[in-house]
């Protein structure tokens, strides 16, 4: 992959603003979209777009293939005759519009979702998408549907047979169940034709969307209990070792992420099939596709199931290349972009090296107590990587500096040589802007000079994450101040 001397903006779905207590593929989607182009912006960069999981996380999500229903736009279903705009006023989403209530926008959702679906009469676009997706779809509905009448409780705590598959017992699940079924593939048939028509719309505005998978599939997701073969558990279902990270700059007992991981040789024995899909799906949803954690394909810390922190684990071998060759020679190049943080070993960067891949540098994380020299700082950027100021995970660039270490935020402020003139949130992404990376990509509260309050995510945290949302539309004034960096420093 090639990139092109450019500039984007991280800012998810679910953050963008309306009064319907999330944001959605709705008009302000493509309202942010002809922002984007009034700013000089060539990329939209969002979080996974599956639905959400355990603590509202897009990383942990019941399906790798299957869309969100919560940013499905209810407007679009009026327009379809499937609602009235009565059904969608007058709704208490939240008492705050700047923070996503996940509890409440989910039953309201589900309950407007469920009366569209009594009113929508299949039709031949609605047949082909079903037919076309079966090969995830029929999974991942039928594991819903089981999951709605388990109380929503994890596939490892239903009774055996369904855990196991048993092929009778899921045959006359589907019989007694039909409607269920058919609701849940509804609500994935409008998803993605409301995602193909915003995605058309963004290309035609010269704007490339930026998605993001997860390394790992949740562990209760309709991949692990359709495929358990390709993941560690035991004969009975249960995880032997799982995901995370050992204690890094985020968190003192490190990440405890709960994932299943991969059994590598039966995936290899398979050629990768499940992989291979899984980014093929990718490529066609999106422009881009960062994978989170892409150090794990060369080597990955291994957990036991039963541990309590990530503390202690070991570090195992991933793929390679052997992945990543098969992947080539089934969908050519592709365009993905690395998320190579974290603790790196020389031979993970051998493999972003053999890949060709872009990496990703943080501007943040450049800035230390020592004041030392460091990949993450502006002048060491490759010219094949994506700068960001931060990510996702990280605080805001005025959050961080708040709160840091004296000596690391002065650092900070002397390397970015912040003139009285400028605001300091605007010295950063200058210096984002004019660093070799070939795409850089600034968080939209840093766009904003938006403090902790906007952060989106605490890692290894539960609880609060994942919910901030614009108050507003984006302005002409931060439009004019991106689109004047963009052209100052040639992206």
């Amino acid at each position: 992959m090639e990139l092109k001397r450019s500039c984007g903006v991280l800012m998810h779905i679910t953050s963008l603003p309306n009064n319907e207590g999330i944001g959605t593929m709705g008009k302000p989607a493509y309202e942010f979209i002809d922002w984007l182009k009034s700013a000089g912006q060539s990329c939209w960069q969002v979080l996974p777009i599956h639905p959400t999981g355990y603590g509202d996380s897009p990383y942990q999500s019941p399906s790798s293939f299957a869309g969100n229903p919560l940013l499905i736009d209810l407007w679009e279903l009026k327009n379809m005759g499937l609602l009235s705009a009565e059904d969608i006023k007058g709704r208490e989403y939240g008492e705050d519009p700047a923070i996503v209530d996940y509890e409440r926008v989910i039953s309201i959702k589900n309950e407007l979702l469920h009366k569209a679906f009594f009113s929508f009469k299949e039709d031949v676009a609605y047949l082909a998408f079903v037919q076309e997706n079966a090969w995830w779809l029929e999974d991942y509905a039928l594991f819903m549907s089981i999951k709605e009448k388990n109380e929503l409780r994890s596939w490892l705590t239903w009774d055996k047979e369904f855990r196991k598959r048993n092929p009778e017992v899921l045959k006359k699940f589907k019989e007694e169940n039909s409607d269920s079924i058919k609701f849940h593939r509804f609500v994935q048939y409008i998803f993605f034709y409301q995602w193909k028509r915003l995605k058309a719309y963004a290309n035609k505005n010269g704007i490339s969307i930026i998605g993001d998978i997860p390394i790992y599939a949740a562990m209760d997701s309709a991949d692990v209990w359709a495929q358990p073969k390709l993941f560690t558990l035991d004969t009975e279902l249960n995880p032997t070792l799982v995901a995370g990270v050992p204690p890094d700059y985020f968190s003192a007992t490190g990440q405890l992420w709960g994932n299943p991981l991969y059994k590598w040789d039966n995936m290899e024995a398979d050629n990768f099939g499940w992989w291979i899909s899984r980014i093929d799906h990718a490529m066609k949803l999106f422009d881009i596709v960062r994978i989170d954690h892409f150090r794990a394909f060369d080597t990955y810390y291994a957990i036991p199931a039963d541990a309590k922190t990530a503390e202690f684990g070991d570090w195992k071998n991933g793929p390679g290349m052997k992945l990543f060759n098969a992947v080539k020679e089934a969908l050519g190049d592709v365009n993905i972009i690395a998320e190579d943080l974290g603790d790196i070993f020389d031979s993970v960067k051998k493999l972003l090296s053999d890949s060709g891949f872009p990496g990703m540098r943080v501007l943040q994380f450049g800035f230390n107590n020592e004041h030392n020299d460091n990949s993450h700082l502006a002048h060491n950027y490759p010219v094949n990587s994506v700068a960001y100021t931060g990510t996702h995970d990280n605080d805001t660039i005025l959050g961080w500096l708040r709160s840091a270490d004296k000596k690391a935020a002065r650092m900070a402020n002397e390397y970015v040589n912040a003139s009285v003139f400028e605001k300091r949130h605007v010295s950063f992404i200058r210096m984002v802007y004019q660093s070799p990376s070939a795409l850089a990509v600034i968080p939209m509260q840093d766009v904003l000079g938006l403090g902790t309050e906007a952060r989106m995510n605490i890692p290894s945290t539960l609880g609060g994450n994942w919910s901030w949302r614009m108050r507003k539309p984006a302005t002409a004034k931060s439009a004019k101040l991106l689109k004047r960096l963009a052209e100052a420093y040639l992206r």
